[in-house]
């Protein structure tokens, strides 16, 4: 949740006013009215001067400066906060030069052509836990400047269309869609961020082309329906986050798109093999995420990636670590030590694995067993 936008009252008073024998009173404020020297006959003298028919006249008030705040909402330099308020739909009047704009926690169903109307210079549009299942293909078009998209928890079907062309994040998991067509990112060349984990999405869901055109950074798919690692996605990606799906083996051309891959998760699925010469296709990894898996050895092809550093292995079926299982027989392959090795949760007794085993390790705290309790 963003932070409430504060509320500043300030009321200011310079001084009493006196009213001049030459001159004809002029308010400038309510505090003009106060008591002054005389022990209130300032006051006493406006209410005679009023009863006498003086020329003292009412004038309606200046309308306010600058756009109005909706309803409910509060208002604070460019940030325009409408979370929790129970709302049905976008609020009408927004200030023009909001910069954020927070609705989540709302009821909102369905975002109509002309709910974003005049907001060009938007940058963050945060609709966390509503219920919208329907956008306008045209509800987007006049958030020109719009970079962050927060869409989560909703009742989306499908990836909204014509997205703003500026977007460079994403996040839309834990929705409804099933489905992402070919072209359902086109025109987004300055993405670099998509969250839609917690979708009930199948491989088969991804159409071929659905992610063409985009140099992504980063990608999770977490929590889905996926049964082996997506073959079409941007070869760009740095991160690749497939966590909590129903993957059973990682085979040989599996990752052979992803040769730029720094981090992967892969924990909390069901695989049992990962086939010899799979690891070779990411030589820069440096984080490997395989716990809570099904696995009875340790992956081979790590000794040969000079960059690992850290790698999960713990909660899995590993038996035995053997001498060549982590580091290169020879001195100077390997360009980092690990600083993180997880082998907790395996059936594998720590005493019986040779200490070499670990001699590409920075530190003997980055082994751990799980031993250090007993």
């Amino acid at each position: 949740m963003l932070p409430s936008a504060s509320v500043l009252l300030l009321l200011c008073v310079s001084g009493l006013l006196v009213p001049s024998q030459g001159l004809p009173f002029e308010q400038r404020g309510f505090w003009d009215f106060g008591l002054d020297g005389d022990g209130g006959g300032g006051m006493m003298m406006m209410m005679r001067d009023e009863e006498e028919g003086s020329a003292f006249e009412e004038t309606p008030a200046p309308p306010p400066d600058g756009p109005v705040c909706p309803f409910g909402c509060h208002c604070h330099r460019h940030v325009v906060q409408c979370s929790d308020l129970g709302l049905t739909a976008v609020p009408k009047n927004i200030p023009t030069d909001t910069k954020l704009l927070d609705l989540q926690n709302n009821r909102i169903t369905e975002l109509p052509e002309d709910s974003f109307k005049g907001l060009s210079n938007l940058y963050a549009l945060v609709l966390v836990n509503n219920k919208i299942s329907k956008v306008n293909p045209r509800t987007f078009v006049p958030l020109r400047h719009l970079q962050k998209l927060y869409f989560s928890r909703n009742l989306l079907t499908a990836v909204p269309k014509n997205l703003p062309s500026s977007l460079v994040e994403l996040r839309i998991h834990e929705n409804r869609i099933k489905k992402v067509p070919e072209g359902a990112f086109n025109g987004l060349g300055s993405m670099n961020c998509i969250e839609m984990g917690r979708n009930p999405i199948q491989n088969s869901g991804f159409e071929p082309g659905a992610f063409k055109g985009l140099k992504l950074n980063y990608l999770r798919i977490s929590e889905a329906n996926l049964t082996g690692i997506p073959k079409d996605l941007p070869e760009s990606l740095h991160e690749l986050h497939l966590d909590s799906n129903q993957i059973q083996a990682i085979e040989l051309e599996d990752l052979s798109r992803y040769k730029n891959l720094f981090r992967l998760g892969l924990g909390y699925n069901h695989i049992r093999m990962i086939e010899n010469g799979s690891l070779a296709f990411v030589p820069r990894l440096r984080e490997l995420h395989l716990e809570n898996n099904q696995l009875s050895r340790v992956p081979r092809g790590l000794p040969d990636m000079k960059y690992l550093q850290v790698v999960y292995l713990h909660s899995n079926n590993i038996s035995q670590v053997g001498m060549n299982d982590f580091c290169p027989q020879g001195f100077g392959m390997k360009r980092t030590f690990y600083n993180g090795i997880s082998l907790f949760g395996n059936p594998v007794n720590y005493w019986e694995v040779q200490p070499a085993a670990f001699r590409c390790v920075s530190d003997r705290l980055a082994i751990q067993f799980g031993n250090y309790k007993k």
